[in-house]
């Protein structure tokens, strides 16, 4: 997803000369598509995110479209606090990139896992959050927050995710996707965790239905209303802690439906998520991914 995104962002600076990328001492190997070709609109800020967002709040209160890139849990937990009070309190035009959600880099431990973003992100005011399932999402969701003015949160994997859509016609800020067709059951995901649940539900012949959700803030209320009145029941699946992600994001919306009275009753929902606790080994993310409990 990474190399989607960075591929991405050159052709959408190629047409917005205000497009300006900040990296905490991340990217080798990968930044240098945009490095090359934009070197006056790039800047390494070193091992320092607090002031990496704090730089790209003077650049957005300039006029400058600005991303800051590192791995996930440095440009979101670290300098939270920055991202409240210079970005979001603002309104400023800054898109925060995280590469290696949830378990990408398991083998480094719990210092570098990115469990808790989603959460702590989706509170803040003003603030998009999406996770993109694979590379043309991640592609496409680059363009809309290029696009988009204000803050925004692009949740990525780390690298070689395959493809799991072969196109997609639409998808604005706020929307969701069907997968698969299904009955009785239909998983929804965000995420990494989409190309584990395709490959589940086509390998078990379940015959349940799966929906892409990328855009956690804003979340496609019509789509899930959609689904409830479809199937039976609900499942959901992330890289995340319970408390506070995806699913929960769920729980709210399909409860606001329910209040608002667009769906006569609470529809059933399972969620898996990440139990309330650290994994303190090291490993594959496949590994960790099992030590936590995801799946289906």
């Amino acid at each position: 997803m990474r190399t989607a995104f960075i591929q991405q962002l050159v052709e959408e600076a190629r047409k917005d000369e205000k497009v300006f990328l900040l990296t905490g001492d991340l990217g080798f190997s990968v930044l240098e598509p945009f490095i090359n070709e934009f070197p006056e609109r790039y800047l390494n800020v070193g091992v320092a995110e607090q002031n990496m967002t704090g730089i790209a709040a003077g650049l957005a209160m300039d006029g400058w479209n600005v991303f800051t890139y590192s791995i996930a849990n440095f440009p979101t937990l670290r300098c939270i606090e920055q991202i409240r009070y210079d970005v979001c309190y603002h309104n400023l035009n800054v898109k925060v990139v995280s590469v290696g959600a949830g378990y990408a880099y398991a083998s480094l431990g719990a210092s570098h896992h990115a469990t808790e973003d989603i959460g702590m992100m989706r509170t803040i005011p003003n603030m998009i959050v999406a996770s993109p399932g694979d590379p043309l999402e991640a592609r496409i969701i680059t363009t809309k927050f290029v696009e988009h003015n204000g803050p925004c949160y692009l949740r990525l994997g780390k690298a070689g995710e395959p493809l799991v859509h072969d196109k997609i016609d639409t998808l604005n800020i706020g929307d969701g996707l069907e997968v698969l067709k299904g009955k009785g059951t239909a998983v929804l995901t965000c995420g990494a965790m989409l190309k584990y649940a395709a490959d589940f539900i086509k390998a078990n012949e379940q015959g349940f239905g799966l929906y892409s959700v990328p855009f956690i803030k804003p979340i496609d209320s019509a789509l899930l209303k959609k689904i409830a009145l479809e199937y039976n029941n609900i499942i959901t699946i992330e890289e995340h802690q319970l408390s506070g992600g995806f699913g929960s994001v769920v729980l709210e919306a399909y409860n606001d439906l329910v209040q608002g009275g667009e769906l006569e009753s609470f529809p059933k929902i399972k969620r898996i998520g990440i139990p309330d606790k650290f994994i303190s080994v090291a490993g594959s993310q496949e590994h960790l991914r099992g030590l936590a409990g995801l799946n289906l």
